[in-house]
């Protein structure tokens, strides 16, 4: 492994402990509970490396990418995951040992994207090079066998990648201001929607897969059907109050009525989309400190008003917001000491769980219901840049600006 000479010999006693006791998944839980909680050494004021060691409480390591790991898939039903990363490659892996399934290649720049399809048959990968690479899963026996199915091509560097929530159809937004969609196997083109003026950085479709949501670094923020070039409203920094100074992050509510749109300067604007108006305007983060994660968490009871919901909002500031958008009111802060990069929903029955990713070298898990912290996740060296749960959101899969993706259980196990 002549390539580990890149990190220091802590790092490389850490990679070799995990690679001598592979574990099966029954042996993750048993590891965790002997595993305390313990936080990591405070760092230093200029956000440099801890002077101590730290304590590394996941279960699975993945070492492969050497450079940055900027994106992380955890697979829909299978115990796999896939990264992308500095080193103009994708992998997928097994988080129960950390196995190469399949090397992903043919990039020439950043992996920054990774998808699965919703049916978890096909993975995607968009890079900074304006590549979008599509494998598919070879045949029905298990999921160790993967052929490369396609490239797609048109748009600039690749700001983010979804699928539709049910059909094989893949949605991309680039640099270049332009949004793409493709039908998937064919690859064929199905639109491509213009109108922005900026990087487009965010993007999605309503839950109920009739609509698409986007949004760019400009300000601007349109509504399409997928089905027309032309949008169904378009909101600009000259629509009153709907200045945010670039739009960063942006999330639609489950019933696919509002969206909560985040601005670069700490802005956070609820838009109705029947009618294509602001509905309201949150504070809560700090002015100037961009919003980089928005989701949706299950409380029963809250948020109730119109089916509103309740969001969360995540910013550079360290901050994730928890609001009731049935009244509009802040219902509790979580804190990080450095920027919050990530935020992840449990899938029910224990939909009030949030995984929080930091660039503060942490992950935590919270109660959102109370706002309290069920357990932290600590083990990377620099910035966690991504995170995704997998395995029915009992292990969050993290990618650390380190050269490292780990695995940990998202709650401590009961004796």
């Amino acid at each position: 492994m002549s390539a580990a000479k890149q990190y220091d010999e802590e790092e490389i006693d850490e990679e070799i402990d995990h690679e001598e006791h592979f574990i099966s998944q029954e042996d993750i839980l048993e590891e965790v509970a002997d595993d305390g909680d313990v936080p990591m050494d405070e760092d230093d004021e200029d956000g440099g490396e801890s002077s101590g060691p730290v304590q590394n409480n996941s279960v699975q390591i993945f070492p492969e990418h050497r450079k940055s790991v900027f994106a992380v898939a955890g697979h829909p039903t299978q115990p796999l995951a896939a990264t992308g990363g500095e080193d103009d490659l994708g992998y997928v892996w097994d988080i129960t040992d950390g196995e190469v399934i399949v090397k992903l290649t043919g990039h020439t720049d950043s992996v920054t994207s990774i998808a699965w399809s919703a049916d978890g048959e096909m993975i995607s990968t968009g890079g900074m090079d304006g590549k979008i690479r599509v494998w598919r899963r070879v045949g029905k026996e298990n999921y160790r066998n993967w052929e490369f199915l396609t490239e797609l091509q048109g748009p600039d560097e690749i700001m983010f990648l979804r699928w539709h929530p049910k059909g094989n159809v893949l949605l991309a937004g680039s640099n270049d201001s332009t949004v793409w969609l493709w039908q998937l196997p064919s690859g064929n083109t199905m639109q491509v929607f213009a109108g922005h003026s900026g990087a487009v950085n965010c993007g999605e479709f309503t839950p109920d897969g009739k609509r698409i949501v986007t949004a760019c670094a400009d300000g601007i923020l349109m509504f399409w059907d997928p089905r027309s070039p032309t949008p169904l409203f378009k909101l600009t920094p000259g629509d009153g109050r709907f200045n945010l100074d670039g739009i960063t992050s942006l999330k639609v509510n489950p019933s696919s009525t509002l969206a909560v749109i985040g601005g670069a300067a700490g802005g956070v604007r609820i838009i109705g989309l029947n009618k294509g108006e602001v509905v309201a305007t949150l504070g809560g983060h700090t002015e100037g400190e961009s919003i980089e994660a928005i989701e949706f968490v299950d409380l029963p009871g809250a948020g109730a008003g119109a089916g509103a919901g309740v969001a969360i909002t995540g910013a550079t500031d360290g901050k994730a917001c928890i609001w009731d958008l049935g009244t509009m009111r802040l219902r509790a802060t979580l804190e990080h000491s450095d920027a919050i990069t990530k935020l992840l929903i449990h899938p029910a029955p224990k939909g009030y769980l949030v995984v929080s990713a930091s660039a503060d070298k942490t992950l935590r898990t919270w109660d959102a219901r109370t706002g309290t912290l069920v357990r932290e996740h600590t083990g990377h060296k620099a910035a966690v840049l991504d995170a995704s749960l997998g395995l029915e959101g009992s292990v969050v899969i993290s990618a650390g600006d380190d050269g490292f993706a780990l695995v940990f259980t998202t709650e401590a196990v009961e004796e």
